[in-house]
């Protein structure tokens, strides 16, 4: 004879249906999409920026205006280093960047590639930063779904998805920048997106978004992941930022999950060649960051002194082999294409003084004004640089500028004393400010005006 079920053992068996119902639908809508946001996102930074905007007259009254800008970038490094656009960064004043946490950190630019539209900026957050998910474009397909997170329109924190709809796109956007072998997505890139990942379903980053075809619906522009990260290797290049070198040449091979820093050469009395790196060897660690690419190889040895040793851990053959490797003091050069705004040297040469390099590239004689002596329309300055003389023929008298002036500023900084006129003058990026901006007070009023630099000055 059966028993009736008691009125609990029947709430019971309800409660447990309820919760597998509702299991079932946190399940569904937990896609593969909201996933590799999740896994993404806080790799992911807003940035705002704010630079002046130049006026059109070549010798007139008043001052510039501030405006404000938008990117965004991804973290390349737990310390605080950021790959984004160079266009996000370019001729700004001031940058700061905001995680998906809502803390809010004040940036400055450390490097950057123009011609390949890539700069590392840095933060000097609280603690370690989550560094993003590292893909690969090597194996892409059309069709594939994919995420776009970035600050669109100063919306932060925006996701927008899409399908991958051409692979291999050359894009000219005007004269002077063009791209080559682009992703092309429907995923919606608004203005400030730029900077940001494009993302694949595994939450990791395929692209760097960067363009929008201006007028059309839904057709935006990616630079695949796995070209980016060679110019973010050299853009990270310790020689360019430290003064040190590691003497390891390194071919990334990325195809699908395969993806190693092959040992081209380790040249004989470079510190890889004295720790005995191979060509042909695959760098697996070092130190304590495992190495895909050469961007892990560098920002392993980013911020070490010369003479500092370093664990290298390499595959040779079917062995895991370890070594000691001592960073060096790179030899005097450039790393080609990359502007590094502070580089730390390990050796320095005095500079020219203020006075010489006013002269030299200026064609300017100049003595200091002191606090209080400068005004002009009832706004006082904290100083100035009178000028004494100006040289004939040079880009001082060329653009107008006479004795009894009083230069207050060169660009964006402020000029009351000789250490100011050095700072802007040994800048650089001096050679790419031309036409250098110039304000000078001339009776009681402030004017500014263009100064194109003789070449070679």
């Amino acid at each position: 004879m059966m028993k009736r079920p008691s009125a609990l053992g029947s709430l019971a068996v309800l409660v447990l249906l309820v919760a597998s119902l509702s299991a079932r639908a946190n399940s569904l809508r937990e896609t593969p999409l909201v996933r590799a946001i999740q896994r993404a996102q806080t790799g992911v930074v807003n940035i705002h920026s704010e630079k002046t905007a130049a006026g059109d007259s070549l010798f007139t009254s008043g001052r510039d205006r501030k405006v404000s800008g938008m990117g965004t970038g991804v973290v390349i490094d737990e310390r605080g280093y950021i790959a984004t656009n160079y266009h996000v960064v370019q001729g700004v004043d001031s940058l700061r960047c905001t995680l998906v946490n809502g803390s809010t950190y004040a940036a400055r630019v450390v490097s950057y590639d123009s011609a390949k539209d890539l700069a590392i900026i840095k933060i000097d957050a609280t603690g370690p930063l989550s560094v993003m998910p590292m893909g690969t474009s090597s194996d892409l397909m059309l069709g594939e779904p994919v995420v776009a997170i970035g600050n669109a329109f100063g919306y932060e924190h925006t996701v927008t998805s899409g399908i991958i709809s051409a692979l291999g796109r050359d894009v000219e956007v005007n004269e002077k920048q063009s791209y080559q072998n682009l992703i092309q997505t429907d995923a919606s890139i608004n203005p400030g997106n730029s900077g940001g990942p494009l993302l694949s379903m595994d939450g990791e980053v395929i692209g760097i978004n960067v363009a929008i075809r201006a007028g059309a619906q839904r057709i935006g522009f990616a630079i695949p992941i796995d070209d980016a990260r060679r110019s973010i290797a050299r853009l990270m290049s310790i020689e360019a930022l430290d003064g040190t070198t590691h003497g390891l040449v390194g071919r990334d091979v990325k195809a699908g999950p395969t993806r190693k820093l092959v040992v081209q050469s380790a040249a004989p009395g470079t510190p890889a060649g004295v720790a005995g790196v191979q060509p042909g060897d695959v760098v697996l660690k070092a130190g304590t960051i495992d190495v895909i690419d050469g961007v892990d190889l560098e920002r392993a040895c980013l911020g070490r002194t010369p003479g500092e040793e370093i664990g290298v851990v390499v595959r040779r053959g079917s062995s895991d082999v370890t070594l000691r490797m001592k960073l060096a003091e790179r030899a005097p050069g450039e790393v080609a294409g990359v502007v590094v705004m502070n580089p730390r040297r390990t050796r320095t040469t005095p500079a020219p003084s203020g006075a010489g390099l006013a002269w030299q590239a200026l064609g300017l004689k100049l003595t200091q004004v002191t606090l209080g002596q400068v005004s002009a329309g009832g706004t006082p300055y904290r100083g100035g640089m009178q000028v004494n003389s100006v040289r004939p023929g040079s880009p001082a008298e060329t653009n107008g500028i006479r004795p009894g002036d009083i230069l207050v500023g060169l660009h964006n900084w402020e000029t009351v004393n000789f250490d100011n006129v050095s700072y802007v003058l040994n800048h650089p990026e001096f050679q790419r400010f031309g036409p250098l901006k110039f304000y000078v007070i001339r009776g009681g009023e402030t004017l500014y005006g263009y100064m194109k630099l003789a070449a070679g000055e």
